[in-house]
């Protein structure tokens, strides 16, 4: 049966999306694969549809719980029952039950922390797994060395899992991070198929404002102009939560902020709410995102300028999934990008604390300043690499300190001209991932080019009034003069 059949009667497609056909037949002739495909074209299915089709279990590595929360409940929803994840919303009991039976389970998600666990390590090992999946492969490099530097380990547990057949997966991932992908994967022998990061229908406007008043203001009159619903992103949790009480003040109620600071249940309920339409905007940091697969979000808007342009695309790539035009708006003012570096610096642990440690042998939980959890997996992973590589730990932890720092630095400046440049965004940001065949000139491409704000407008705003019925206009609109 060709594998177009198995599309249809599976999961009732009668097509392939752009690279989905061509990533399923590599896995299916058992090539370990890397693919990078367009946000929102449906990269699960390059998993799923194989895992029908051979015979043992398929490990899926996620990054986030609302990522893998929603991988779970799309399959159970289309009825499959053989699938779990093995993450904090399991309580003690569940996980040793599940770790007991994982032989009945087909899918089985979990994140790169979970797979350091030597019981979770064990248990996986009794079973025959057909395919080990890494599904947003680029947080390998993005997040790896610093904060999530258990994903920099994976090709070691691959190791010890038998070198199952692999597939790694993205929506953003430059040539270099791409290579960085397959060298800390432990993968040799791959197929890649890399599509352009292009999303046509999205339109791209960057506005460049005197002060954070003027940003404010025009952050209101854009959301109250634009069609909905749409998400507003913010680099720190308190401006999320400023501005959604700004936008409430403003007339527009439909509208929640959501944050990695607000507790499982919070979060989970914004995401339910603007997935069923309950909600019109969210305004969120860069934690909301991943495993939102709603397909009519019409706008995303940057308050602030994200940290890099590999982050730009992930999120504007949550607009227009539906193929319908979109629009992506970026608000900067001079000086915003220094918000990022005292981000950068806050992520590490400072010349004093890296002493305290590795010199002076305190224990991380007696290190002053209190280090936080990040700064603490940093030190101990790096700590636990000098001593491997029989260097000394302060040298090497500030040496690869200074180095992530830089490369931060590098990405930040990378953003900015994009942002002050005044050629066209959209081939700006496709000869970043090192793509040749640029776009002819399209209508709606970006403010560069030639863009028409009216299109995105939303078409029931001049018949309201502070947030209420227009009457006079609807009704001149019911009976129009003779």
């Amino acid at each position: 049966m060709r594998i177009e059949q198995h599309l249809r009667q599976i999961f009732g497609f009668n097509t392939f999306r752009p690279g989905q056909q061509e990533t399923i037949e590599s896995i299916l002739n058992g090539e370990h694969t890397l693919s990078m495909l367009p946000t929102g074209t449906g990269k699960s299915l390059c998993y799923q549809l194989p895992a029908y089709l051979l015979p043992g279990a398929v490990i899926v590595v996620s990054p986030l719980l609302s990522l893998m929360q929603d991988q779970v409940e799309q399959l159970k929803m289309k009825g499959e029952k053989r699938v779990i994840a093995l993450n904090s919303f399991l309580h003690f009991k569940e996980k040793t039950a599940a770790l007991a039976q994982l032989h009945r389970y087909k899918f089985i998600f979990l994140s790169p922390e979970m797979l350091q666990f030597p019981h979770v390590l064990q248990a996986l090992r009794s079973l025959s797994i057909s395919l080990f999946v890494v599904d947003e492969a680029h947080c390998i490099s993005q997040w790896g060395y610093d904060f999530r530097p258990d994903y920099r380990l994976l090709g070691q547990v691959r190791k010890q899992l038998g070198s199952p057949l692999t597939l790694a997966l993205t929506a953003t991932a430059t040539k270099k991070v791409r290579k960085d992908i397959l060298e800390k994967l432990q993968l040799t022998n791959v197929t890649e198929w890399v599509f352009s990061v292009n999303r046509p229908n999205i339109a791209i406007k960057v506005e460049q404002l005197s002060d954070s008043i003027e940003k404010q203001e025009r952050l209101k009159e854009l959301v109250s102009f634009f069609h909905k619903p749409g998400i507003i992103y913010f680099s720190g949790r308190k401006a999320a939560e400023e501005g959604s009480w700004q936008l409430k003040k403003a007339g527009i109620t439909r509208t929640a902020f959501y944050h990695g600071g607000m507790n499982t249940e919070e979060r989970l309920l914004i995401q339910h709410q603007f997935l069923n339409g309950e909600l019109d905007v969210v305004c969120a940091t860069s934690a909301f995102g991943m495993g939102i697969n709603k397909q009519n979000v019409r706008f995303v808007i940057h308050y602030q300028m994200p940290s890099q342009l590999e982050s730009y695309l992930q999120e504007i790539g949550r607009a227009g999934r539906d193929g319908k035009p979109s629009i992506a708006v970026l608000l900067y003012v001079p000086g915003d990008e220094k918000l990022h570096e005292f981000i950068a610096e806050a992520e590490f642990p400072d010349e004093g604390q890296i002493r305290q440690i590795s010199e002076h042998k305190i224990a991380l939980r007696d290190v002053q300043p209190p280090l936080t959890e990040i700064q603490e997996r940093f030190v101990a992973h790096y700590m636990k690499e000098a001593k491997q590589n029989n260097e000394q730990p302060a040298a090497f932890i500030s040496q690869v300190r200074t180095d992530l720092l830089q490369e931060k630095a590098d990405k930040r400046m990378a953003m900015k001209e994009w942002i002050v440049s005044k050629t066209c965004r959209r081939a700006a940001y496709m000869r970043h991932f090192d793509e040749k065949n640029l776009p002819l000139k399209q209508p709606q491409c970006c403010d560069q080019c030639g863009l028409d704000l009216n299109q995105f407008k939303n078409r029931s705003q001049a018949k309201q009034v502070n947030g209420r019925p227009n009457w006079r206009q609807v009704l001149s609109e019911l009976l129009p003069e003779k």
